[in-house]
């Protein structure tokens, strides 16, 4: 599946991520903000710079912690930057035809991220993620709002 056919997030692995860090959530989706803009910054000034061998790491670390939320287009597209800049790497050509893709990557992330920290905001009603509403019709796992019984 190519990026643009991806869903922005996968709401089902970000459902388990969360899980999975617990109270930690917040903090580390924090870290990936830091990351993701150390890592876009980073393949930008590649970009560039024309150097496909200082494409791979901020791509492969951007692809890996987007997978892990559940931004799933960002990170398939951070995989294809980095796949084709070790090709390029390898066959000793420039990484031009990445030039739109990174156009796009920070506005991708952007929006990824907006998309994940308003999920992850404690004041907003929890997604049910396929789960069916119990007998009083609130969503099983859902958290309730704030000052609610």
């Amino acid at each position: 599946m190519s990026y643009q056919e991806a869903p922005l997030i996968n709401w089902s692995t970000y459902a388990e991520a969360r899980a999975t860090l617990g109270g930690d959530f917040v903090r580390i989706l924090g870290y990936f903000r830091e990351d993701g803009v150390k890592s876009v910054d980073a393949i930008e000034t590649a970009m560039r710079e024309r150097s496909a061998a200082r494409l791979v790491l901020p791509a492969h670390t951007l692809k890996s912690e987007a997978h892990q939320f559940g931004a799933e287009r960002l990170g398939l597209l951070a995989e294809k930057i980095e796949m084709v800049a070790r090709h390029c790497v390898e066959t000793h050509v420039e990484p031009d035809e990445l030039l739109e893709d990174v156009v796009g990557l920070r506005d991708m992330f952007s929006g990824s991220l907006t998309l994940l920290e308003k999920e992850a905001n404690p004041l907003v009603e929890r997604r049910t993620f396929g789960r069916k509403p119990n007998m009083a019709g609130a969503s099983l796992g859902a958290q309730r709002s704030f000052g609610r019984a």
